[in-house]
């Protein structure tokens, strides 16, 4: 096995899981700064009212875009399996 194909089958995953994790952090990520501003302009410290709000956009964006991280995994997944021959064969 060729120490280059070890590290673009491993660039290749990085590249893959960010793509792929991106859209839900993202959006968590937004759905909190807002809720936390909102809390530090009203003074209410809920932990519920941090909570609620990044589930349910994580399941929207989950919902929205899960074909296409699906798609991206199933693809990846593919090309990994294709190149097995080549890497036993030598």
């Amino acid at each position: 096995m060729n120490q280059e194909i070890i590290e673009q089958l491993m660039s290749g995953f990085v590249v893959t899981a960010a793509a792929v994790c991106a859209p839900v952090l993202i959006s968590a990520l937004v759905v909190g700064v807002v809720i936390g501003v909102l809390q530090a302009v009203t003074q209410v410290q809920e932990m519920t009212l941090t909570f609620v709000p990044k589930m349910i956009a994580i399941f929207a964006v989950l919902a929205a875009l899960g074909w296409w991280m699906l798609g991206e995994l199933v693809s990846y997944t593919r090309e990994v399996f294709m190149l097995i021959p080549t890497l036993v064969g030598g």
